[in-house]
């Protein structure tokens, strides 16, 4: 018994676990990227708030393990007393067999054994059996040695269950101790940040600005592309055969998408949620928010063309890319080296994150997804 279900979500549940460790090893590199900077930001809470989450996230697949590897342990449990029980059965069947055999095991018997057969067919048909008794007692002891050789296998794999579950368990307290530690952290860094309202309130009107100004540019191209379709009589935007090609095939690549950065955690997810500090304040992202590393490039998520490249006050310079009906914006960017018209590919490199220095070190690429005048969760299109 193989149990290729037990098998198959193990190993689901370790491929979502080593997932998870990796955005911990990442976050807790761009923890310590600023650090550096010895300074208490919202940034810092946020990577603090994702790892956390992450650690949680962690150790429920790490119970999910201990669970799945509980009922294979049961399962293998039962397998081995059933192995048994048919081994008992088998040996007790096979003595008899042998006991028989050794009572008639002359040739004079067996000869005998024919001869006084009433007829010839009864005679053949008796020395058939005598043939397929041998053959069952032969198969018999074969069957008891492949059956000793699967108890003893299963009681391998038996222990070996007992110790991962074992191992799986250490290692989930472990984490849950480093998660207090986190949340720790969390609890001193967020009473030192309410000490920071008055700083921490420009900042969000400044983050809302650049938001609205964003959102304008983006604003400006559906409207250029209203006139266009409505010069041609179409809905939507005014597209050549290549461009509805373009975003047929990027509505089919939803959740496949490359992700705009090598590497990157995700510290502001989309839409209105709390402020992580103000109280009774909400932000509204219109994309996602993704933290990493100082200096790292920025790709296009797919194949498109480059309807604009702006600067922001106060959040550097911006990149929009259509892809048919959709566009993907880029922003919080520094040293661009596309331009307005230019075709471009997926995982294309379009410039870089701008690291500030003077807030910790922060290195957030704002990206987001629209069709046409909808915006989109970002999240639900970029692939894991």
């Amino acid at each position: 018994m193989g149990l290729p279900g037990y098998s198959q979500s193990l190993e689901e549940l370790r491929q979502k676990k080593k997932q998870a460790e990796d955005e911990i090893r990442l976050t807790n590199q761009l923890l310590n990227q600023v650090s550096t900077s010895q300074k208490e930001t919202v940034n810092r809470l946020r990577l603090l708030n994702s790892q956390i989450a992450q650690r949680n996230q962690l150790i429920n697949t790490m119970s999910g393990e201990v669970s799945l590897l509980q009922e294979i342990i049961n399962t293998n449990v039962l397998v081995v007393n059933m192995i048994r029980e048919d081994l008992e059965d088998m040996r007790k069947e096979y003595a008899l067999m042998i006991r028989y055999a050794y009572k008639n095991r002359g040739a004079y018997d067996k000869i005998l054994f024919l001869l006084s057969a009433e007829s010839f067919n009864q005679a053949y048909r008796r020395f058939i059996y005598i043939k397929q008794y041998s053959e069952i007692r032969q198969k018999q002891a074969e069957t008891i040695s492949l059956l000793q050789n699967i108890l003893e296998q299963k009681i391998i794999d038996l222990e070996n269950h007992r110790k991962t579950r074992q191992e799986v368990l250490t290692a989930q307290l472990d984490e849950s101790r480093k998660l207090q530690g986190e949340k720790n952290q969390q609890n001193s860094l967020a009473r030192k940040l309410e000490g920071q309202q008055r700083d921490l309130r420009n900042k969000l009107a400044q983050a809302r600005r650049i938001e609205q100004q964003l959102e304008n540019e983006i604003q400006k191209i559906i409207e250029e592309e209203a006139r266009k379709a409505g010069k041609s009589d179409e809905p939507g935007f005014a597209m050549t055969p290549e461009q509805k090609l373009t975003g047929t095939n990027f509505e089919q690549n939803k959740r496949r998408l490359p992700w705009p950065v090598e590497r990157g955690v995700i510290t502001e997810k989309f839409g209105v949620h709390p402020h992580p500090v103000l109280r009774n304040v909400t932000v509204n992202n219109n994309g996602i928010n993704i933290a990493t590393a100082a200096g790292s490039k920025v790709r296009s998520v797919f194949n498109g063309e480059v309807s604009r490249v702006f600067g922001i006050t106060g959040g550097n310079m911006a990149v929009i890319i259509r892809h048919g009906q959709y566009l993907s914006v880029y922003s919080n960017l520094v040293d661009i080296i596309v331009k307005k018209g230019d075709k471009v590919e997926a995982r294309q490199n379009i410039g870089s994150v701008f690291t500030d220095p003077e807030d910790g070190n922060k290195s957030i690429l704002k990206f987001q997804i629209w069709k046409e005048s909808t915006k989109l969760n970002p999240e639900e299109w970029l692939g894991r």
